[in-house]
């Protein structure tokens, strides 16, 4: 009989939940971090283990693969209707078990040591991003209650800030003022030094070198997309890759009556962000060629500015988004390069 054990995983207890036959626990465990390690090991047959898709279920899915175990991830939205009463371990651990038996619900995999890292130097460069914006709008708040008129765009207001700090409206912030913009050029340092380090580790891979041809896609977009993928064999289309990415419309149909809404935001947040910004550049670089050299522009481009003149320029950007998703699973999947001209030739 098919050994199953589901795990609950926690910073120091872990809950175990032992199934042989479906739909019965045959033992409890509760364990400590070092328990729980040895009792992986002392696993004599390959047994396949449910867990949670959260906080170090990768790296304890790496683990028990290394010693010939399966292992099931499932995001936590698909197992929280299975769990009954109350939310403690024990029931979170039968929750597990149940949703496991359900063969709708698609495992998430279990992602290699190289794909975390390449998404934590993602995380870190966000971070810092996020903490520099937040120093740059204080400083504006700052200048802007004095009365000090600042640039609006971005570079040129940290040009100037150095000498509006020495204003005599904030001569007594003025201290504190460079400190701030002292972080500042700190958080951008950090970021660059982020971005070097992805072309470094990206220098010969050849599925980010292909997804940076697309248009809009550049080194960050694609390692991101790469790194969050890992292999897009498991979706059978690019509809599949970015209805994953939550690039589809909200559907909320009954019967005959069917209603598409906005798209559905799930899936990965970031590479969400990244693909629809890379869009909005793509869609401003098609309309600037529209004006200037209309003879040049690529079928892409030219669908691009029909959407955009049609439906509006936000909404023709994530629509340009959608597309680029499929176009990214076609080119990565098939190994071709990326052509605005591309026609498919399957029927329709």
């Amino acid at each position: 009989m098919h050994k199953r054990i589901a795990v609950d995983l926690a910073k120091s207890v872990y809950q175990v939940a032992e199934s042989v036959r479906v739909g019965q626990v045959s033992q409890r465990r509760r364990l400590s971090r070092e328990a729980f390690r040895r009792y992986i090991q002392e696993q004599g047959e390959p047994v396949e283990w449910v867990m949670e898709a959260c906080g170090t279920a990768h790296y304890w899915g790496r683990v028990a693969q290394a010693l010939g175990h399966r292992v099931m991830l499932l995001h936590p939205r698909y197992v929280r209707p299975y769990r009954r009463r109350n939310k403690t371990d024990r029931n979170d651990c039968d929750a597990i078990l149940e949703a496991a038996r359900c063969q709708g619900i698609h495992p998430v995999p279990v992602k290699s040591h190289e794909q975390q890292q390449v998404q934590q130097l993602h995380g870190l460069r966000e971070t810092w991003k996020k903490s520099r914006t937040q120093r740059i709008n204080l400083l504006r708040s700052i200048f802007r209650e004095a009365g000090i008129q600042a640039p609006e765009r971005t570079e040129a207001f940290i040009r100037a800030a150095h000498e509006l700090a020495e204003c005599p409206e904030v001569a007594a912030l003025s201290h504190q003022l460079h400190i701030v913009l002292a972080e500042i050029n700190l958080y951008q340092q950090c970021m660059n030094e982020c971005e070097q380090q992805l072309k470094r580790w990206h220098a010969d891979d050849e599925v980010v070198r292909i997804l940076d041809e697309v248009s809009g896609i550049g080194l960050l977009t694609a390692s991101a997309l790469k790194t969050a993928v890992g292999q897009p064999e498991r979706f059978a289309n690019g509809r599949q890759l970015s209805a994953w990415l939550g690039m589809t419309p909200r559907e909320y149909s009954s019967g005959n009556s069917r209603k598409l809404g906005h798209i559905s935001r799930q899936g990965n947040t970031y590479v969400r962000t990244l693909l629809i910004h890379g869009a909005r550049a793509a869609l401003l670089a098609a309309q600037r060629c529209q004006a200037n050299t209309p003879e040049r522009m690529t079928a892409l481009q030219r669908w691009a500015t029909q959407t955009a003149a049609r439906i509006g320029h936000n909404k023709a950007a994530v629509a340009l988004a959608n597309k680029l998703v499929r176009i990214c699973w076609a080119v990565w999947c098939h190994q071709r390069r990326f052509s605005g001209n591309w026609q498919s030739t399957a029927p329709a």
